[in-house]
């Protein structure tokens, strides 16, 4: 494989050690959780030689529309579960959206029990996003935000016993973020 590599449709070269070219994939791009850490859409994959599968168009004849979801869950009643719920996508999103659901009785129960409002988006909308509430696959440079003229703090910190902390770390959390980020000791001094 050394003397003769495999070359792919877009010209890439494989050889022998490296990973198994991406057309030999048996799932599409956006069917694998590669989709969830690097969203493409489908042109973006296909300019990259990625598979794609299209939905399959379903039959779903929506019954109400999300927006005459009633606002509080004490207002559903339980003939919403044999309605067919259209998501307020309408699958004009790249999160693989379904076009429109269906509530079972647990989830409708969950729903009452915690007093949630019925929800308005399909499920693989949902979870996209609850996906972009996580913290980026990335790391920037910080210094210790904890400094006793500024943050009323607790206790003095056994590794700056007055002004601002010294360390410096690499975190999640990006530089224009709203939240106050502490080292491991001034986190720990705080709320252990």
């Amino acid at each position: 494989m050394n003397e003769v590599p495999f070359t792919d449709g877009g010209g890439r070269k494989y050889g022998y050690g490296e990973f198994f070219p991406i057309e030999l994939s048996p799932h599409a791009y956006n069917e694998t959780i590669a989709q969830e850490y690097y969203a493409l859409t489908k042109e973006d994959a296909g300019k990259k030689n990625f598979a794609w599968r299209e939905d399959a168009k379903k039959g779903y004849e929506v019954t109400v529309s999300p927006e005459n979801l009633p606002e509080t869950i004490n207002e559903v009643a339980d003939s919403v579960l044999v309605d067919v719920i259209g998501c307020e996508h309408k699958g004009k999103c790249n999160e693989q959206c379904t076009v429109a659901f269906k509530l079972i009785p647990q989830e409708l129960l969950f729903y009452r029990q915690m007093n949630l409002p019925v929800p308005r988006l399909c499920s693989n909308c949902r979870h996209y996003v609850r996906l972009k509430q996580r913290n980026p696959l990335r790391l920037w440079h910080r210094k210790c935000m904890c400094d006793y003229a500024i943050y009323q703090n607790t206790i003095k910190h056994q590794h700056h016993p007055e002004g601002r902390c010294p360390n410096e770390f690499e975190t999640s959390y990006a530089p224009e973020r709203p939240e106050i980020v502490y080292c491991e000791q001034c986190y720990q001094a705080e709320v252990v």
